[in-house]
């Protein structure tokens, strides 16, 4: 079966648009007309094509971390409610208010009724459904525990989204400050300064060096601003593009990690995804191997999952998961120990969600830290530097004040 999407005219004369799954498009209209419907326009949904469709095509139709949280504990509470998978999806679907969350998660029902499985299903939408979400649905599909696995997809995926909306609204305020500070000072620069230049050219007097630093600067602005603008979007652009070969990247994530205090965010932030992807995994029945290669896919730092699938070739080879982990670098001793201790009271998977969890608050904390931080020194600095401009346009008023006198 195939998604349709279509236009029609209902009993009432009104013109209404669906879509409906079907065989073809003349089983459409024969169902459209069965209702009381005359059909318009019948046309294959883009979503049909979307596993075969190019990646960024894809990137169009993926769902949000908010959608993909909602829909998946609707999907345990339904199947936990004892309903089939198949209706279970189909309500999934028309719960949205989203054509686009609507219409993947009805290519999907249509999979699971061709005779796939859920997980097989899924993995056609990769964009949405990253491999850890498969996985787990794989696994729960395997040992007959999918509402159970979806009840802790839910809480992974609902925890995950919590927090990046979090640091998200921490990063308003200070970004906003930061923009509006520059604006600020870019006003001054441009538009202010040059009229106080202009009064102090026709006295023909000598200018303070503070003065003569500002016009400077002012004539920079006004003359190479836009150009500077551009410089810093081609720069962006291209630091974007030189991040994909593997080695700048590789080389710029080692110099994170030997950052101070960049090193310790980033190896929290990092070692909570791990942990906690792994966590699920394993408490989803995946095994070992397979769940810490699906867990380093999911670190970003390329210096860090470079370790940790070097950890999983060692675990594959025999050895036990908290001596792999030691022999990587940049792995909080945290972990070494609570993996140890989980490995041996037969309890990983809740020890590795301990981890992630400690090193998520340690994160959260460390960051909220320097974001109060970061307030008040943008502050500081603004304050600094239209104290400055000031302090360069009052000097020269003061010495004509002195000379008139």
């Amino acid at each position: 079966m195939a998604l349709f999407k279509y236009s029609a005219i209902d009993p009432g004369g009104r013109r209404k648009k669906g879509s409906l799954q079907a065989d073809s498009p003349r089983q459409v209209r024969s169902q459209l007309r069965d209702q009381g419907f005359v059909p318009l326009d019948v046309t294959l949904s883009r979503a049909q094509g979307a596993a075969n469709a190019p990646r960024f095509a894809n990137f169009f139709s993926r769902l949000s971390s908010l959608e993909l949280a909602v829909a998946t504990r609707q999907m345990a509470t339904l199947l936990n409610a004892g309903l089939p998978i198949e209706e279970t999806l189909l309500a999934t679907a028309r719960q949205s208010d989203r054509t686009r969350t609507r219409n993947i998660f009805l290519m999907v029902r249509s999979r699971v009724l061709e005779g796939r499985s859920l997980a097989q299903s899924l993995a056609e939408h990769p964009q949405s459904f990253e491999s850890i979400y498969v996985s787990a649905v794989e696994a729960g599909e395997r040992a007959g525990y999918l509402p159970g696995i979806l009840s802790s997809l839910a809480e992974y995926t609902e925890g995950r989204h919590q927090s990046m909306q979090n640091l998200s609204m921490a990063m308003v305020y200070p970004m906003m400050l930061f923009l509006l500070s520059l604006a600020v000072v870019a006003g001054l620069l441009g538009y202010v300064v040059p009229d106080m230049v202009a009064v102090f050219e026709r006295t023909e007097q000598s200018l303070p060096l503070i003065t003569r630093a500002l016009i400077v600067a002012s004539d920079a602005v006004r003359e190479y601003g836009l150009i500077a603008l551009l410089l810093v979007f081609i720069a962006a652009i291209g630091a974007r593009i030189a991040m994909r070969q593997q080695a700048i990247r590789l080389r710029l994530d080692r110099l994170v990690l030997r950052t101070p205090l960049v090193r310790r965010v980033s190896r929290g932030l990092h070692t909570s995804r791990y942990a906690n992807t792994l966590g699920v995994l394993t408490s989803s029945g995946v095994p070992l191997a397979e769940a810490m290669s699906i867990a380093a896919s999911v670190v970003k730092n390329s210096a860090m999952r470079t370790g940790y699938h070097e950890a999983t070739r060692r675990v594959t080879e025999g050895a036990s998961f908290a001596s792999a982990l030691k022999e990587v670098p940049h792995v909080p001793p945290i972990m070494v120990h609570m993996a140890a201790s989980g490995e041996n009271s037969g309890q990983l998977d809740a020890m590795l969600v301990r981890v992630a969890e400690y090193q998520r608050e340690e994160f959260e904390r460390i960051t909220n830290t320097l974001i109060r931080l970061f307030e008040p020194a943008m502050l500081l600095v603004m304050g600094g530097l239209v104290l400055t401009i000031v302090l360069a346009i009052l000097l020269p008023i003061t010495q004509m004040n002195q000379f008139l006198v």
